[in-house]
């Protein structure tokens, strides 16, 4: 596994704010898109939340309820996917993990039907209604949905610190490759560092 890159630009403010990408049940059981490293990275994923829960953005990726309805291309990735569709799964497997929906609230949850969370208004709402600058981001998977949060944080302006222990993807080699693509084409915008690291910068 690739290893961290620290906190080069100093300790973690009060206007900081952590964004757990889809630690769901969908993510985390024996379905088609089961992530295994979702169980192993879920005690960080919980520090993390224990010391910030008022601080924390739950993101939840969402399916349509038919192959049918997705629009574009999705339908033709849903029609692929067809056992992933919430009338497949049943609503219930678009849940956050138990470990983690105990800390909402005081933590929220934004939805999305697509890999960005910033398609929809709601997420930016919510950071600029509190005037967020940085954003400490968790979860999964780090080449998908996480990737795809970082970059349109990054795009927007805001600090970005990936905790490296606290993401996970199906497999070692597209994890290592997005943090070798974190730390040297995207060194000046994105940190990435531990989860004790990250809880020492940020006080509570």
């Amino acid at each position: 596994m690739a290893g961290e890159d620290g906190l080069k630009f100093g300790a973690i403010g009060a206007r900081a704010v952590h964004i757990c990408v889809d630690a769901q049940r969908l993510f985390a059981e024996e379905t088609d898109w089961h992530t295994p490293w979702l169980g192993r990275i879920l005690p960080k994923l919980e520090s993390l939340c224990a010391a910030h829960a008022e601080r924390t953005v739950f993101t939840r990726f969402v399916p349509p309820r038919r192959a049918e309805e997705g629009t574009g291309t999705w339908r033709r990735y849903y029609e692929r996917w067809q056992s992933m569709t919430v009338e497949a799964l049943g609503p219930g497997m678009v849940d956050l993990l138990p470990e983690l929906a105990r800390f909402t609230p005081p933590a929220k949850v934004v939805d999305k039907r697509v890999y960005s969370p910033w398609m929809a208004p709601e997420l930016q709402n919510l950071l600029q209604a509190e005037s967020i600058d940085t954003l400490v981001v968790t979860g999964g998977e780090t080449d998908v949905c996480v990737l795809a949060t970082v970059m349109g944080a990054v795009d927007r302006g805001y600090r970005v610190i990936v905790a490296c222990d606290g993401v996970c993807s199906s497999a070692d080699p597209t994890y290592d490759a997005m943090m070798f693509l974190y730390q040297s084409r995207f060194g000046t915008q994105i940190e990435t560092a531990p989860v004790a690291e990250i809880l020492d910068a940020w006080p509570g």
